[in-house]
């Protein structure tokens, strides 16, 4: 046998800790005069922003967003089957990006007693930057994997070199060859990043995981 295509995976992970954490928080407000119910919404939601923005001031929220307020009205059943006169809804919706979850479990344990203050999910997660370098290095890693495993291969079909053919994302890898005295040996995936940090009410940083697979083709002499 003077050589042979390998193709193998690699795969690699890295898990480290969040350093921000966004959290939802709605305001709203229900009742049957529209007009009354719009000004609830809005006074209400008044103390949520101007607390957002004073930790945003002070450094503690890197980032915030709030929606425009959106109105609707429902017509409910009554016991006799009868609809009954338009019930108004109001609401206004708020992200803010904490640096540190102790600020963030300070501002909810502030607000979450307020009038018509509903606190929502907690997105925990990495800088751009600092995703962006993890996920450099964790892919170069995966890489490394891929070579070591192809050199595993070629050396117990008694070959000494590889080099490397092609290497790709997921799914992407181009049919091998298959021939007599060539056999094909082929791994399951190819190149994904993946962020494993669901939504949590607990103001504890959460770890995020972040992954590579890749599928690469190797020729071996």
């Amino acid at each position: 046998m003077s050589e042979v295509t390998v193709t193998v995976r690699g795969e690699h992970e890295a898990r480290v800790a969040s350093e921000r954490a966004t959290i939802r928080v709605g305001v709203r407000a229900e009742g049957p005069d529209r007009a009354a119910v719009v000004d609830t919404a809005m006074r209400l939601a008044e103390p949520v922003r101007r607390s957002i923005t004073e930790r945003a001031d002070a450094g503690t929220v890197v980032d915030w967003t709030s929606k425009r307020l959106a109105v609707r009205a429902e017509r409910p059943w009554n016991s006799e089957g009868k609809r009954l006169a338009p019930v108004y809804y109001a609401s206004i919706d708020f992200t803010a990006t904490f640096s540190e979850a102790s600020e963030l479990s300070l501002w909810v344990s502030d607000i979450s007693p307020w009038d018509g203050v509903e606190v929502g999910w907690v997105d925990w997660h990495l800088t751009p930057e600092t995703r962006a370098d993890l996920e450099r290095d964790v892919a170069a890693r995966a890489v490394g994997v891929a070579v070591t495993r192809a050199q595993a291969y070629a050396s117990a079909l008694g070959l000494d070199e590889v080099t490397p053919l092609e290497i790709a994302d997921v799914g992407l890898i181009s049919p091998g060859p298959s021939a007599p005295g060539a056999p094909l040996m082929k791994a399951r995936d190819a190149v994904a990043f993946a962020a494993e940090s669901g939504p949590a009410m607990e103001y504890e940083p959460e770890e995020i995981t972040v992954s590579a697979t890749v599928e690469a083709r190797f020729l071996a002499r």
